[in-house]
């Protein structure tokens, strides 16, 4: 992070208090529910869901948070998919909340996507959506290092600056992509399928 100098504090959610900052896609089911719960975003889904801060975030940004997926004997415990949107926009609509979580329903977004342990915990992937329907893979790890451990509370780090962007792991630098044409606004979002996850300490930092 030695070229990264964190600025003000633009956001803050700890999860004590309810899912106000949050705009929730998933399908109803009776086996599925986010919520605050114990001072955590609980996301125990049996659908894709995706769970969007309902801030949109500009310029040079750090966004951080914990996450953990949870493998105990849960009705929807499955190791895989620790995903994540940024800088997600609709170029054919100013209102980016208008789908049920069905992954295929994104693909005419604009944004960077990162799916950690997808695919039942074999793949570990960067894309770029380019709004058009076309989600450009640029990395693809199927080594045990990137993929996850189950009950693993790991610190998810994304940084937008100047045209890159980048996604680190425990600190350790996963993904980074110097965009020609770079997403430099748009909305974040915790992203799975089929998982029980806990998130917590979610900030978004300037950076100078």
């Amino acid at each position: 992070f030695n070229q990264f100098k964190k600025g003000e504090l633009l956001y803050q959610d700890n999860f004590d208090n309810d899912l106000s900052n949050w705009i929730v896609e998933t399908k109803s089911s009776p086996h599925s529910k986010v919520e605050v719960k114990n001072g955590k975003l609980i996301i125990d889904v049996e659908h894709g869901t995706t769970v969007w801060f309902n801030k949109k975030l500009s310029g040079n940004i750090f966004i951080e948070y914990t996450r953990k997926v949870i493998v105990n004997n849960g009705y929807n415990d499955r190791l895989s998919d620790l995903n994540q949107f940024w800088m997600a926009t609709d170029p054919r609509s100013e209102n980016l909340f208008t789908r049920d979580g069905t992954l295929a329903d994104y693909d005419s977004l604009r944004l960077y996507y990162a799916g950690i342990g997808g695919n039942n915990n074999t793949t570990t992937r960067f894309r770029k959506y380019q709004g058009n329907g076309e989600r450009t893979l640029l990395f693809d790890y199927q080594d045990e290092k990137h993929l996850l451990k189950p009950n693993k509370n790991y610190l998810i780090q994304i940084v937008v600056y100047n045209g890159t962007t980048k996604l680190y792991v425990d600190g350790e630098e996963y993904f980074s992509f110097l965009d020609k044409e770079p997403l430099t606004e748009g909305y974040f979002g915790f992203r799975t399928v089929k998982s029980h996850q806990e998130i917590d300490d979610f900030k978004v930092y300037r950076l100078k």
